[in-house]
């Protein structure tokens, strides 16, 4: 018996795969400092050296805890954009425009591997983005952008590629579903958890951006374009969660729900597109009601595929550098896919009005204080439900509770549509014992 000679042939070693970093904040450092942890590890993966030789930041003096003094400084971070000797720019300023724009743009023009965290830039610009990208032959990765260190990019892009996905969603923002957990466990008002995520770093001394849904919408906007087709930013359907109270989430779960800060994007027939960032009831026992503070989660749902979430820290130094490397790691590797995750480029297109999407609906109206011109709880429930049905919109239940001196009227309704919710919230505003606009928030059955 001849035994057979194999010869290994080594593949010749590749060069180092140069990074500049255009960003030294909480992510930025983290980069580095997660490089310079694993720098075996990584080149173990990838067959090669990854290294930082350039950074740039506004402010060259400031104390980050990270040694600097062997890196190339930028001081206009275009200069580094240019740079001959830098591979990969990794974008990690932040803003949909200014500076990160501006390098970006220019890193995509020069041909260079672009790797971003920043979802408002990829969101608002997705389509001069992806026109310079395809262009200039220059990869434009994102996977940081969206979720922290979850992989949702690639669980879309890539995971999920062979199917076509009829719906996508999830908690996409890590600070609005602590607020909404910090409420739901500790009975505390949402004023007051507010200002805690904001002492914890979790929310911006502006949160707008969280609790208006802004950032899920921009991250919903990404993964919708991914799974479906790029649309138009500002046709996404976006609420906000300001006017959600502890008592809004009690009543919720005495019916069998959880109130969590969604985004969902729905594939519709023609190839249509419906995508709505907003605050909803879903069911108590669903994967998504148990996840908590500020973690993220993804569902994904196909007809092979079937449904997949996955879940993890939405945010934070440690869980994003993780996803930025991700995505470097991948250039190193030379793999680079077209921004969408397909070869032909796509206009973008309006999503469809959810007006008239067919839903239940959650109502929450508060009575005025007790007198004699406002009728007992149960009348008042009586009268309001008879105004409910009057007016053709179906109730599957209600009931009332006191909140604080007065009472309030709890309704579950039957397929409707906001169009109609919003027709009938200005009739009960006009009731002469109801207080102010009553709540209205939408029942989602993602599991």
């Amino acid at each position: 018996m001849t035994a057979a000679l194999h010869n290994t042939v080594s593949s010749p070693a590749l060069p180092p795969l140069r990074l500049g970093i255009a960003g030294l904040g909480t992510v930025g450092t983290g980069v580095i400092r997660l490089l310079r942890a694993h720098a075996a590890l990584l080149q173990s993966r990838t067959g090669r050296q990854i290294e930082v030789i350039a950074v740039s930041a506004r402010n060259r003096t400031r104390d980050r805890g990270i040694d600097l003094s062997a890196l190339q400084w930028y001081d206009d971070p275009i200069a580094l954009a240019a740079a001959p000797d830098i591979d990969v720019v990794v974008e990690l300023m932040g803003g949909a425009d200014g500076a990160a724009r501006a390098l970006v743009e220019a890193a995509l023009k020069a041909g260079k591997a672009v790797v971003t965290a920043n979802k408002a830039l990829v969101a608002r610009h997705a389509q001069t983005l992806a026109r310079l990208s395809h262009k200039h032959d220059a990869p434009l990765l994102f996977e940081a952008a969206v979720a922290g260190g979850i992989p949702a990019i690639k669980m879309v892009r890539e995971g999920v590629a062979p199917d076509a996905l009829t719906r996508l969603g999830g908690i996409l923002n890590g600070t609005s579903n602590f607020i909404l957990t910090e409420m739901a466990e500790t009975g505390r008002a949402f004023d007051d958890v507010l200002k805690e995520a904001q002492e914890k770093g979790y929310a911006e001394a502006d949160p707008s951006a969280d609790i208006d849904g802004w950032d899920a919408a921009h991250k919903l906007s990404i993964l919708t374009a991914i799974a479906f087709r790029p649309i138009l930013f500002d046709s996404l359907a976006v609420s906000g969660m300001r006017r959600i109270t502890t008592s809004d989430i009690h009543q919720a779960r005495k019916l069998g729900y959880a109130i969590k800060m969604l985004g969902v994007a729905r594939r519709l027939a023609d190839d249509r597109v419906e995508a709505w960032v907003q605050p909803c009831l879903i069911p108590a026992q669903s994967g998504l009601a148990q996840v908590n503070g500020v973690y993220n989660a993804l569902t994904t749902e196909g007809p092979f595929s079937g449904p997949i979430t996955i879940s993890g820290q939405g945010a934070g130094e440690g869980p994003t550098a993780n996803a930025v490397m991700a995505d470097i790691i991948d250039l190193a590797r030379g793999h680079a896919l077209p921004l969408w995750g397909r070869m032909a480029e796509q206009a973008p297109i309006a999503c469809e009005p959810i007006e008239d999407l067919p839903s239940r609906f959650y109502l929450r109206i508060t009575l005025k204080t007790p007198s004699d011109a406002v009728p007992d709880a149960t009348t008042a429930l009586h009268e309001v439900r008879t105004i409910l049905e009057n007016e053709a919109l179906p109730v599957e239940s209600g009931h009332h509770h006191m909140e604080g001196d007065a009472a309030q009227l709890i309704f579950l309704t039957g397929t409707t549509s906001l169009a109609e919710i919003n027709r009938l919230l200005p009739i009960l505003e006009e009731v002469a014992f109801i207080n102010g606009t009553p709540l209205a928030l939408k029942l989602e059955d993602l599991p």
